[in-house]
Parts: C-alpha cells; structure tokens; sequence
C-alpha cells in the first residue's frame, strides 16, 4: 500500500509504501514520523514486554 510507511532496519531509511524484503522492514506505521521513531518503539515495547515476562514468570 502506498500510505503505509515503513522502517528498513538494512538502510536504516524511512520508506513510503513496500520497497523492499519484508525481513528488512518494520511496520506499517500510519505516516512517516511514526516510521521514523520504529527502533524507539520496538525497544519500548521489549521493554514492556519483558517486564510482563518477568511477572508472569515471578508472581508475587
């Protein structure tokens, strides 16, 4: 789709629409800003994630 943006974490450039292997892209995010801040996001999400992780897995 060409409104859709991506992060091509190869490049590490923003692009507009699917340039290039699925295995070098995160998103879609809904503009380019968003696409921008991709690295930003996914470690705060890990973050997030891992967090989670560790109470699941240590209950209090």
């Amino acid at each position: 789709m060409p409104d859709e943006w991506y992060y091509n974490t190869r490049t590490n450039e923003v692009e507009r629409g699917r340039q290039s292997r699925g295995v070098d892209r995160l998103g879609p995010y809904p503009d380019e800003a968003t696409a921008r801040r991709a690295l930003e996001l996914a470690r705060e999400r890990t973050k997030a994630e891992d967090q989670a992780d560790a109470e699941w897995n240590n209950p209090k």
